[in-house]
């Protein structure tokens, strides 16, 4: 407890300076929010949304075109298009407000789960914010800054400054990309026949940690288990729980720089709603009752540099209706029901190690001569990845991409195919599936 007062109160405000960043102001806002009743939440997210769309009309040359009539920003909203990945891919000069200095703003370029490559960008104060939404939600499980944490995540090589940092903030660092048996045996005997860490990474790779716990009888506990990145399915849900004797807290965002919902006390998610305004519309683009499976696309509230208005991100979701929203609930933000995806798939390899579908994307979103991609696997040995040219594309990427994989895969043996297609199809969710795998369970 003093050491993470310590945290907050010396090092966070020492990094937020050297920084020139927002981060402990921002998180101390959201914690505020916490408090707030539905109606104060229902006031300020309107106001925010009428904020932004005035901001976009004026700012910003794609919406320039938008006239705002009447009072009602939920209306004015209907006037917006929808946008895309493709959108922001191809379009991205257009989104950006014309107050700002591309050069000063923070790029962050990713394939995400759905394969096809964008930027998107923000200044520091929005940067922070996410950042502070994203710890929040982990205080929401239960963990501080400061507290002894296993987190798994795409940037295995940690380099002298991020090494400082997981060490203040007693953070092991695990790869996401692909977890051995004697990795994940290391860890447990260093963390065996303890409850002094929280588990955090992204779903698919918690999944295997805990099917390596529970095929090994590990007498490994975690206080609780932060899920991020993919989505959480039911039976990663219950292996994990089972496996480490702890609850699970899920979370729900995208990579464009959108935290949209995250669990804490109910089986429902709570909506960010001062964040993200969260439609769910059908396929023509109307709204769906509460309780009905729709599409998801996202307004974020609080991006000026690049104003994100009307975002489908590709994945289908379920509103809670209000009728059945328990009399009991810790806050007052509106409730998602369920986020409807199938199960992202993972490669396995001749020797029984599996690659989750972030082992792909972290290496293919450095390579910008491929717009999309998608990974096939039809026998154990073996993989075919469909690739989609950008207009940059020559053919040594391809031995390059194949190098970096094999720094995870880690056997010649393992065939790598390509194919190159003018069309990868999406499921039935409108999401490409990155990993599609046909293997027998």
């Amino acid at each position: 407890m003093i050491y993470n007062k310590l945290i907050e109160n010396i090092f966070l405000p020492i990094g937020d300076f050297i920084n020139k960043s927002s981060y402990l102001k921002q998180l101390k806002y959201w914690r505020k929010l916490d408090s707030f009743s539905e109606t104060e939440l229902e006031n300020l997210q309107k106001n925010n949304l009428k904020t932004i769309l005035e901001h976009a009309v004026k700012n910003v040359a794609k919406y320039k075109t938008i006239e705002l009539e009447g009072s009602n920003p939920y209306l004015w909203l209907n006037n917006f298009p929808i946008i895309t990945k493709n959108d922001i891919r191809n379009d991205s000069e257009n989104l950006l407000s014309k107050e700002v200095d591309k050069a000063t703003l923070i790029s962050y370029s990713s394939s995400g789960s759905s394969g096809v490559q964008s930027t998107v960008y923000m200044n520091k104060e929005e940067q922070s914010n996410i950042r502070a939404i994203l710890s929040h939600w982990w205080e929401w499980s239960g963990y501080k800054i400061g507290n002894r944490l296993v987190q798994t995540g795409m940037s295995p090589e940690r380099g002298f400054l991020k090494s400082i940092k997981d060490g203040l903030f007693k953070t092991k660092y695990i790869t996401a990309f692909s977890l051995t048996e004697e990795q994940l045996a290391s860890l447990f005997k260093e963390i065996n026949n303890t409850n002094n860490y929280y588990l955090a990474g992204y779903a698919s790779s918690l999944n295997i940690i805990a099917e390596y716990a529970l095929k090994h009888n590990s007498n490994v506990h975690f206080k609780s288990v932060i899920s991020l990145g993919d989505k959480m399915f039911s039976h990663y849900k219950k292996n994990i729980e089972k496996a480490f004797a702890t609850k699970v807290y899920d979370t729900y965002g995208c990579n464009e720089g959108f935290l949209i919902a995250s669990e804490k006390d109910l089986e429902y998610k709570y909506i960010m709603s001062p964040h993200v305004y969260l439609e769910i519309l059908d396929d023509d683009h109307n709204p769906v009752p509460d309780g009905e499976i729709g599409n998801v696309v996202v307004t974020r509230l609080d991006a000026f540099s690049m104003p994100l208005i009307r975002y489908k991100i590709g994945d289908l979701a379920i509103k809670l209706p209000k009728e059945k929203y328990p009399e009991k609930r810790l806050y007052n933000y509106p409730l998602l029901e369920k986020i409807v995806g199938r199960e992202t798939d993972v490669v396995v390899l001749l020797d029984d190690r599996k690659l989750t579908v972030h082992s792909f994307t972290g290496i293919f979103e450095y390579f910008t001569e491929i717009k999309q991609f998608q990974v096939i696997q039809e026998k154990k040995g073996r993989i075919i990845i469909k690739y989609i040219k950008s207009e940059s594309f020559h053919i040594d990427v391809l031995e390059r991409a194949t190098s970096e994989m094999q720094k995870h895969i880690r056997d010649a043996n393992f065939i790598i195919e390509y194919k190159e297609v003018d069309f990868i199809a999406p499921s039935k969710s409108g999401k490409p599936q990155i990993v599609e795998s046909t293997l027998k369970k």
